[in-house]
């Protein structure tokens, strides 16, 4: 029976390479029934994240963004952390693996508000301009990427 294992070590190889595949870990705090917020977490998994969730009530998240370093005026309807840094609101899969591939010493990013065509917030097609913030250790901001108002 030895020719089995052979097979049986193939599939094995076979079945874990998506998981090896997974992009990023990222967890999300948010208030339940947030329709933009799940919007936002499929952006993510459509870029090969791995997103998990946890409906938190309203006064937590709250308190979690201030534990967590995110000044008032950059704070929209969600908090993440991915590797070490906070992702505040709509920020695209793009900056968030930015992020991770130059490693500043930040607290992490943020799009304040909710920008009608950020990632789970409208079609890009018709995106009104908007900043994505990066924050620093001391909560000072400067802008991270620029999008301008397609059209």
């Amino acid at each position: 029976m030895r020719p089995a294992a052979p097979l049986a070590a193939l599939l094995l190889a076979a079945t874990a390479a998506p998981a090896l595949a997974e992009g990023p870990a990222i967890h999300v705090l948010k208030t339940s029934g947030c329709g933009c917020c799940v919007a936002w977490m499929d952006h993510l998994k459509a870029h090969g994240f791995a997103v998990t969730a946890e409906n938190v009530p309203g006064g937590t998240l709250v308190q979690h963004k201030i534990d967590s370093g995110v000044p008032p005026a950059m704070t929209s309807c969600h908090t993440a952390r991915v590797d070490g840094y906070v992702i505040e609101g709509h920020v695209p899969a793009a900056d968030i693996l930015r992020i991770l591939s130059e490693r500043p010493a930040a607290v992490g990013l943020a799009v304040p508000g909710m920008p009608f065509g950020s990632p789970g917030m409208g079609p890009e097609s018709r995106r009104e301009a908007y900043d994505v913030h990066l924050i620093g250790p001391a909560g000072t901001t400067e802008i991270f990427t620029r999008y301008d108002a397609a059209g």
